[in-house]
């Protein structure tokens, strides 16, 4: 079981889809959730999972339930 914890992967997400529906530039988005433009841009990567905090915040404001924004396969 502890093979499983070292394999974790990077949770895919539709944040890029969405804030580009909107028309919203990264900044935009940025501004709206309080997180820096490069934060905004790690978590459309996979290069960052956001927090969960962070991931109620995302789901609010696309009026959207987390696992309809978040993936972790």
């Amino acid at each position: 079981m502890a093979a499983d914890s070292e394999t974790a992967t990077a949770v895919k997400n539709r944040l890029r889809v969405l804030r580009a529906e909107r028309e919203w530039s990264q900044a935009d988005l940025a501004d709206r959730l309080g997180v820096s433009r490069q934060t905004v841009n790690f978590i459309e990567t996979g290069r960052y999972d956001p927090s969960l905090p962070l991931a109620f915040k995302v789901a609010r404001l696309f009026r959207q339930a987390i696992e309809d924004i978040f993936d972790p396969e």
